[in-house]
This record gives structure tokens, sequence and C-alpha cells, in this order.
């Protein structure tokens, strides 16, 4: 039965090795909104959104219990592929990564990965694929006249958008973003602040940051964390204005610690 959320946990927790990084997350994350997780750093942010792809399998020493349902399937069910998981979440890291290769093939190369397993895409459908992924992240303008020059000699935040469009053609539903304006100016943060508004509704988009003012301006529902937990979870504006919990006040008004 659907109940909204696009990502929801129960009773998760989680260990790198013998030491504990999560305790008991219960997380509903609806549909086609913004939802930031602020926090202190260490405090599970990113292993929570990692553990929504499924990511930190990556590191042999990591083990769950609980449940991480994705559009209502628990991930990490038996029969369940990875390779379908993060399909359908796609990730965003702290400092961009583009291939080192052209543009047009940087935003195409998971599209071709996936479709050519099943099927000959013409080269029209290509271009539809290229210039509707471009246009949704705001670069198809800043770009459209140079797709086969190298990606790495884009700006930052060109480099951070094109990395947004490249998950797009696999048409992914929900985006995992890691503090994706950690490495922009001012003027490329809200760039990509744009960028990403534009986007919900289409997806459900799942941000941490460490920027107070961006989670506050920059989401609908904001999830504050500390120490592996789940402090509070609510509107963004009530999340600001009248937090229910004495610790995210302290949190947002920077007396933590």
């Amino acid at each position: 039965m659907d109940n909204g959320y696009a990502i929801e946990t129960r009773g998760l927790n989680l260990w790198y090795g013998d030491f504990q990084a999560l305790f008991d997350v219960d997380l509903g994350v609806k549909k086609g909104i913004i939802t930031s997780m602020i926090g202190p750093s260490g405090c599970g942010k990113t292993t929570l959104l990692r553990t929504c792809n499924r990511i930190n399998e990556r590191l042999g020493y990591v083990r769950t219990t609980g449940n991480v349902f994705v559009l209502g399937h628990d991930i990490f069910a038996d029969d369940v592929e990875i390779v379908q998981v993060r399909k359908e979440v796609g990730m965003v890291f702290q400092r961009p990564n583009p291939l080192p290769i052209s543009i047009r093939d940087n935003v195409l190369f998971g599209f071709r990965l996936h479709e050519a397993r099943m099927r000959k895409v013409p080269a029209g459908e290509e271009a539809a694929v290229l210039e509707s992924a471009l246009r949704q992240v705001l670069l198809w303008d800043a770009v459209k006249d140079r797709l086969d020059q190298p990606a790495t000699g884009l700006s930052l935040e060109e480099q951070q958008k094109l990395c947004i469009a490249r998950l797009l053609p696999v048409k992914p539903e929900v985006l995992l973003m890691d503090e994706p304006c950690s490495a922009l100016d001012p003027a490329g943060t809200e760039a990509v602040e744009e960028m990403i508004w534009q986007l919900r509704g289409d997806y459900t988009i799942l941000i941490v940051t460490h920027n107070m003012a961006q989670a506050r301006r920059a989401s609908d529902e904001c999830v504050f964390m500390l120490l592996g937990k789940i402090i509070e979870h609510g509107r963004t504006e009530e999340v600001f204005l009248n937090p229910l919990n004495s610790e995210t006040a302290d949190y947002i008004e920077g007396r933590y610690g």
C-alpha cells in the first residue's frame, strides 16, 4: 500500500566494525519534495544517506539491521539487485566527479550502460535524452555548442550540474545529495540551489547540508540528527522557527557544543 513515502527506514542500525553509527532510525521521506538533513559533523547524516542506495556496502566492515524501503520495496531483500537500487536512487557527492570524457558522453554514460543491455538506441533518441537532461539542470544553453569538449573543462558549478544531469536519463525517482554545494562559491551555490528546486516534484530529493541557510531556504522538510539518532523531523519552517526539541534549538542557534 502506498503510504506517500519515497524512502522509509524502520529500526535502522548501522555499525562500522565495532562502532555504531546509526541507532534505531525511523524516517519517512515524502515523495516529490526536498528533505534536508542537518546536524554536527559525525552525527550520521552521510551514513544514513549512503544507506538508502546501499553504497555503504562497498566497505566490507559495515553491518546493518532493520529495514530500508525505497518506493515500497525493501532494498535489503534477498531478491533485490543492487544495480536496480542504484538506478532508482541516484547519488550526488560533495565534490563534482565528472568522467574524463566529453560533456555528451558524461550525460549519456549511464543511459548507454543500461539501455544497451536491452536494445539498440537510435541516435535521435540519444540526442533527445541528452538535451532533456541538460535542460532539467539548467545547463543546456551554456553547453549546447560544446558538447564534445571535455567535461573537466567546465566550472565547478557546471560540473556539479552535469553530475546531476548524468543521473537523470536512467530515470531515477530519488536523488541523494551529500553537501552538493560545499565546493562552490556563493554564486555557484545559488545556481545549484535554483536547479535543485526546479527538480522538485519530478524527483524526491534528500540532501545533507551543513549550511543552515541552505537547509532553511531550499527544503520543504528538515531532519535534525545527533549522535546517530533522529532528534526532530518536520516542516522546515517549523523546525527552524519553532523547534520541539531543545537540542534542535541549540544547534540551529549555534549553541550546540
